[in-house]
């Protein structure tokens, strides 16, 4: 009986590591740390979800639907997030791990699983992070632009 309960109890970096990088941006890691009772969880699912409808938006209305140029970097926002999220989890010492998220359990070496997810949420991370702003960048001047054409017809 004491096995089971110390299964069910135990949190591994590996898996909250992976789930960030997997699935983060809708709080999964936080979900698998913290319960369903995290608030903080539950408050990464509407910018990742209305950012995931600017991208069918934009998908199916074309890159003309201003309302997609506001919702898709909140996307970005979010994915971004997930990834240093899931880099924290993956650089915290692994006695600090324990001591957090798993207090009177014995400790468990986490070996490679978690550096592997490290390497590949800054290497996701990086790529969202610039795109975003790259987007959000590439919109604002565009919106910039096009307010300065009407301005020269009308006056």
């Amino acid at each position: 009986m004491t096995g089971w309960a110390t299964l069910v109890r135990y949190r591994s970096k590996t898996a909250a590591t992976w789930l960030g990088v997997m699935a983060g941006a809708l709080g999964a890691q936080r979900f698998y740390l913290h319960g369903p009772r995290d608030a903080l969880a539950w408050l990464h699912l509407p910018p990742t979800l209305l950012g995931l409808w600017g991208a069918w938006r934009m998908q199916v209305l074309g890159q003309d639907d201003r309302l997609a140029w506001l919702l898709i970097p909140l996307l970005g926002v979010m994915l971004s997030v997930a990834m240093l999220a899931a880099i924290v989890s993956a650089l915290t010492p692994d006695a600090r791990w324990d001591e957090r998220h798993n207090p009177g359990l014995p400790p468990r070496s986490t070996r490679w699983g978690p550096v592997l997810g490290a390497a590949v949420a800054l290497l996701a991370g990086g790529i969202v992070l610039m795109s975003t702003i790259a987007f959000a960048g590439q919109r604002f001047f565009e919106w910039q632009q096009a307010t300065a054409a009407v301005a020269v017809r009308s006056g």
